[in-house]
C-alpha cells in the first residue's frame, strides 16, 4: 500500500525554474562571467540487474526464457503493429527475429532491459530500459518503452515508470533524467508531461529512424523535482485514489498542482 508523502514546493512553471537555475548561478572573480553552481562530481552506480517490487507490476531483468513468449503473443497481429511505430525496431510477423532481439536486449548494459511483470499472472506484459547512463555527469534516460494492449491504461503503466524513476534518484543517486522521443509521438509526449518530466525542446533533423527522419522531443526530471514528483505518483497509487470500478479519483497531473 502506497503512504501519501508530504509534497514539497518546488516551481512548476518552466519559466520559474529557469529562474530559480539562473540565480544559483556563481560569478567568477577573475572574470566576472557567470559559471555553473557547484555540484559533486561524485558518480553514481550503474543500474544494476535487479528486481523492483510494485503493488501491480514488477520490474525484472529482461530474460528472453521467461518472458518472450508473453511479449511476442502482447505484440503480434496488425492491430498491434502501431506499438513499434516509434521504435527503432519491430514489427516481428516472424518469431525467429524477435527472439534474437530479446537475446541482445536480455545482454546488453547500456540500454539495460527490464520486463515489466503483470503481478497478477506473472506473465510480461511490456518492457522498458535505462539508457544512455552517463555516470560523469550524474545522467540517466529512460526509454525503449513498449507497453502491450494489456498493460496501457492501467495503474501498472504508470507504476512501471515510478518503480523506475525511484531507483534512478533514491537508490542510485543521478540528478537528471531524461525521456526522449519522436517528436511526432503525441502519446508519449503527453505521457512525459503527465508523468512529470518538464518539456526542454526539439533536436531537429536528429535521427534517421527506419528511413525516416525524426525530430527528436526531449523532456528532463531533476532530482529536485523528484520529491514533489514522488508524492503526486504515490497518493496517485493508493488504493484510496481509485473508487470501486477502478476509475481514478483523482488524476496524477492535478495531485502535482
Amino acid at each position: 500500500m502506497y503512504r501519501p508523502v508530504a509534497e514539497k514546493n518546488v516551481p512548476g512553471a518552466l519559466l520559474s525554474a529557469m529562474i530559480n537555475r539562473i540565480m544559483t548561478l556563481s560569478v567568477n572573480a577573475q572574470s566576472d562571467l557567470p559559471i555553473g553552481a557547484p555540484v559533486d562530481p561524485s558518480p553514481p552506480r550503474r543500474p544494476q540487474r535487479v528486481t523492483h517490487v510494485g503493488r501491480t507490476v514488477t520490474l525484472a531483468p529482461l530474460d528472453p526464457a521467461a518472458h518472450a513468449d508473453a511479449l511476442y503473443e502482447g505484440t503480434q497481429g496488425k492491430e498491434n503493429e502501431h506499438l513499434w511505430r516509434y521504435l527503432w525496431n519491430g514489427p516481428f510477423p516472424d518469431r525467429g527475429p524477435f527472439d534474437l532481439q530479446m537475446k541482445q536486449n536480455a545482454t546488453s548494459e547500456d540500454p539495460l532491459f527490464l520486463a515489466i511483470l503483470d503481478n497478477a499472472s506473472g506473465r510480461a506484459v511490456g518492457y522498458a530500459a535505462y539508457l544512455r547512463i552517463e555516470p560523469a555527469h550524474r545522467v540517466i534516460e529512460v526509454g525503449h518503452i513498449l507497453y502491450t494492449p494489456r498493460l496501457q491504461r492501467t495503474v501498472g503503466a504508470t507504476e512501471a515508470m515510478y518503480l523506475m524513476a525511484r531507483y534512478v534518484f533514491e537508490e542510485l543517486g543521478y540528478r537528471r533524467y531524461e525521456w526522449k522521443c519522436n517528436a511526432l509521438n503525441a502519446p508519449s509526449r503527453s505521457a512525459a508531461l503527465r508523468l512529470g518530466f518538464t518539456f526542454e525542446g526539439v533536436f531537429r533533423q536528429h535521427m534517421i529512424i527506419k528511413g525516416r527522419n525524426r525530430d527528436t522531443a526531449w523532456f528532463s526530471m531533476l532530482d529536485s523535482e523528484w520529491p514533489a514528483c514522488k508524492a503526486a505518483f504515490e497518493r496517485w497509487l493508493d488504493p484510496s485514489n481509485f473508487d470501486v470500478h477502478g476509475q481514478q479519483k483523482r488524476s496524477l497531473s492535478a495531485l502535482r498542482q
